[in-house]
């Protein structure tokens, strides 16, 4: 089990990571653009460019981001701006987990098998708290 820190932006997440990775050294362990996803995402022209996921191992911990797109809702800004991420061991953790993290908050995106490999879902619990939830279905 780990935990991990997820932080959103509108449109700087790569400049934020080259900081970053300048501030702690290291390597992406990767970095992908919303082009980089399948065609049915439905990511406009413009946004494509933008990062759908990087990740910057540091120490024992890895610090995640991505950009915000205008199809998927209100652009990042501070206080909607991270969340945390949760690595379950088995699928039946991740829906356990995310039930409860959910109570008395929402599900914005239930769990299930992604294009990337992983089974990963998606909630805000009732303080306001946003949550990722991702188990790598390519780990062994």
């Amino acid at each position: 089990m780990s935990l991990s820190t997820y932080l959103y932006f509108d449109g700087a997440c790569g400049e934020a990571f080259e900081f970053y990775k300048s501030v702690f050294g290291g390597a992406f362990a990767s970095w992908n653009t919303f082009g980089d996803g399948p065609p049915e995402m439905g990511v406009s022209d413009d946004e494509k460019g933008r990062i759908m996921h990087v990740s910057l191992p540091v120490g024992d911990s890895v610090l995640m981001g991505s950009d915000t797109l205008s199809s998927f809702g209100e652009p990042a800004k501070p206080g909607n701006n991270f969340a945390i991420s949760f690595a379950p061991k088995t699928k039946a953790e991740a829906d356990a987990v995310i039930t409860k993290l959910a109570a008395g908050g929402e599900i914005s995106m239930a769990m299930n098998e992604t294009f990337w490999g992983s089974y990963f879902g998606m909630c805000k619990d009732k303080f306001g708290v946003h949550w990722m939830l991702n188990l790598d279905l390519n780990a062994k």
